[in-house]
């Protein structure tokens, strides 16, 4: 395996698909080299993390039973009528 030095223009490239464990073994690892040696890039993604933290944290609103509901019956209705689905 080899360990490869990205630039800081690669990080920021795939510093979402790094947040989203997107990338492989190798990839994960070049990135994490990158960001442990750059003060620059690891204060960028320890602020996306964060940001991605507040915003699911602040997410925590339920979609109400009613809403639930018509949606079923939306599901419903479309399963009904398309001739591809087995019933």
């Amino acid at each position: 395996m080899s360990k490869r030095d990205l630039s800081c223009e690669e990080v920021i490239e795939r510093l979402f698909d790094y947040l989203d464990r997107e990338l492989d073994h190798r990839q994960a690892a070049d990135m994490e080299r990158h960001l442990s040696r750059c003060r620059d890039c690891f204060t960028r993604a320890e602020f996306e993390k964060r940001l991605r933290a507040r915003v699911a944290a602040s997410a925590t609103v339920k979609a109400p039973p009613r809403l639930y509901h018509r949606i079923g019956n939306l599901l419903d209705r479309f399963d009904d009528n398309d001739p591809d689905m087995p019933h």
